[in-house]
């Protein structure tokens, strides 16, 4: 459903990701697959003098994956998101409404341990989570929704399940916030087509 930006990250010659460069920038964000009709060759020479990289383009399942992953709404293609997220950021973690580059700084801390995915536990049951929040059971990514787990594939959320035990949460502690604070991000429809458990 999105696309998104860390920085060049891809060799265009060879098509292939530096193996081991995960980031360039730390303004990781997640943008609109379609803006003003602008088209891309994935992982080529997109550059504005056509012969550089420019950024190499990520592709996420969802903006809840893209959240948890520890990137952001872009400004530019999508300023709406950008701005509703930056209110709710301001709400639920108590702030002034930040620049991109104070969000960018925040999650940098909070999405890395060392060059790895950082995981951080649960500030509440697992079925209390706002909606759109990601968690592992270490083997398996699942996001919150209507206080079920939802298994992610790359295709797709399973059938909902209550959530296990042993869960860690994915999404980073500022962006959670974010979530409970009111931003509702764009989840994929396998899971959305499954009705509400009773009381939520």
């Amino acid at each position: 459903m999105f696309t998104g930006n860390r920085g060049i990250l891809h060799d265009p010659a060879t098509c292939r990701l530096h193996p081991r460069r995960r980031w360039t920038s730390k303004a990781w964000i997640v943008c609109a697959c379609n803006y003003r009709g602008t088209r891309r060759d994935v992982m080529g020479h997109n550059g504005r003098d056509g012969k550089s990289a420019g950024w190499t383009e990520l592709f996420f399942l969802d903006e809840a994956t893209a959240l948890a992953a520890g990137h952001r709404p872009c400004f530019r293609c999508r300023r709406a998101d950008a701005e509703r997220f930056r209110a709710a950021w301001a709400a639920g973690n108590g702030t002034e409404p930040p620049t991109a580059g104070e969000m960018d700084t925040a999650l940098h801390r909070e999405r890395l341990d060392g060059r790895r995915k950082r995981l951080h536990p649960l500030p509440c049951p697992a079925g209390e989570l706002p909606d759109g929040t990601m968690v592992t059971d270490g083997r398996d990514a699942m996001v919150i929704r209507t206080g079920r787990a939802w298994r992610w594939s790359f295709s797709g959320y399973d059938a909902p399940q209550p959530p296990p035990d042993g869960l860690m949460m994915l999404t980073p502690p500022s962006t959670a916030r974010t979530l409970r604070a009111g931003y509702v991000p764009a989840i994929h429809f396998t899971a959305l087509h499954y009705p509400p458990a009773a009381g939520n």
